[in-house]
């Protein structure tokens, strides 16, 4: 049971991790891809400029001259601000959080070309954002990876909440956990030679089932969805790992028309993010919603962190959703942001964090950047960062499908860091 929780976990981290920007819109093939659907869901899905993002392949890469054996290896700190110096405001100083990959391999992209990764982020190159919000986790994990900072009362009200959205009857409803039963934790005792560390046995979700659907919420505020039997979509409606992007977009048309309930927002944006190939060379494309009513902080907040997302099954039925709401409750404060422009030069004197066996190749490598947050599990702060996409010219395949590395740089003044990355170049 709690190596199927691990794995869950790891497979929401990795959909955490969106972006980039794409330079073609498609708004003259959404009407043609939508057919029935209503005109006014285009305008919604439409970007407002070249959107990027996608989901990254993590994987082992035979980079020449680049050989990796710990995520994060090479990473070395740099301390702005002395003890004692004033920061420009009274805002509380922020630290870089270390080793919070969550999956092994490198983050890292394949595409012919960087335009073929969209997504909807509402940040481009062009906004003008003085400063962004900073919010502490309020998870933590110990040595032996355990969560503290649970808060089950919220998960409760959470799952009794996406309930109501389902139209379930809330008062027949029995919630449970995920507690191993008294064999499964036998056999891990066994596992452990007797020495499980106290606390493994602690619940990290909890449950509930009725006339087949079933509600998942874990510590970190995501309620899984799962149907069964699986939900047949229309005619004309093709939901599948290598749907087209056109395909993509009616499907997420239809959605939004269909569940209106379960996305339960004022301004929905789809947003289609994905584009990059895998190993089969298959194009892929996934659909989330957030919401556009507010402020552009706001709206960044948002497609970040509060999400609703839409999966189909090998048969091309949708099988499952999840609301993504992550306790945002501790805000530290609004912090002074950078320009893009400055993140590069940091990203030139080598002042990142990358799962990259390699060092930033150059200048001339630089496909493209948008802004993010970085939210796993393990970081301290979610706080925003440039993300760079980067070309590893070692990596391209003999058709020309190319591999872009992500880069991270801090986008929070650095006046206000306790420390700042530099990559030493070090993988031994």
């Amino acid at each position: 049971m709690k190596e199927e929780q691990i794995l869950k976990e790891k497979q929401i981290s990795e959909e955490n991790q969106i972006s980039k920007k794409k330079g073609m819109l498609k708004e003259e093939r959404i009407l043609l891809a939508l057919g029935e659907a209503d005109e006014k869901y285009i305008a919604e899905a439409a970007p407002s400029k070249g959107a990027g993002g996608r989901t990254p392949w993590f994987r082992w890469g035979a980079l020449a001259a680049c050989a990796v054996l710990a995520v994060w290896a090479g990473i070395r700190y740099i301390h702005p601000v002395e003890s004692g110096t004033d920061t420009p405001s009274d805002l509380p100083m922020l630290t870089v959080s270390e080793s919070t990959s969550e999956s092994m391999g490198y983050e890292g992209y394949m595409a012919y070309d960087i335009s073929d990764l969209t997504d909807a982020n509402p940040w481009n190159e062009d906004t003008e954002l003085s400063s962004l919000p900073v919010y502490r986790n309020a998870l933590s994990h110990d040595t032996d990876f355990l969560v503290s900072g649970t808060d089950f009362d919220a998960m409760e009200s959470f799952l009794l909440e996406i309930a109501t959205r389902l139209s379930m009857n809330t008062d027949t409803l029995e919630i449970t956990d995920n507690t191993p039963d008294a064999g499964e934790q036998a056999i891990i005792t066994e596992k452990f030679e007797g020495k499980v560390p106290e606390g493994y046995f602690n619940p990290t979700a909890i449950i509930a089932e009725q006339n087949g659907i079933k509600i998942e919420v874990d510590v970190s505020m995501t309620a899984t969805i799962t149907f069964e039997p699986a939900i047949s979509l229309p005619e004309g409606c093709r939901f599948t790992h290598d749907s087209s992007y056109d395909d993509i977009l009616a499907v997420a048309g239809y959605l939004l028309e269909t569940y209106p309930d379960l996305i339960a927002m004022e301004k929905p944006q789809m947003n289609i993010y994905g584009g990059d190939y895998n190993i089969y060379r298959q194009q892929m494309y996934h659909i989330t919603f957030f919401e556009t009513e507010g402020s552009l902080t706001e709206q960044i907040l948002n497609y970040h962190f509060n999400r609703v997302a839409f999966y189909c099954n090998d048969e091309g039925k949708f099988y499952m959703a999840r609301v993504f709401r992550p306790n945002l409750s501790d805000k530290v404060g609004d912090y002074p942001i950078i320009s893009a422009e400055e993140a590069t030069d940091l990203l030139l004197n080598g002042n990142y964090i990358t799962t990259v066996p390699c060092s930033m190749p150059g200048q001339e490598y630089i496909a493209g950047v948008d802004l993010v947050y970085r939210s796993g599990k393990y970081e301290e702060y979610f706080m925003p960062y440039y993300r760079f996409y980067v070309e590893l010219p070692e990596q391209e395949q003999e058709d020309g499908l190319k591999d872009y590395g992500a880069y991270y740089v801090p986008a929070v003044l650095a006046e206000y860091l306790t420390n700042m990355p530099v990559w030493n170049g070090d993988f031994n």
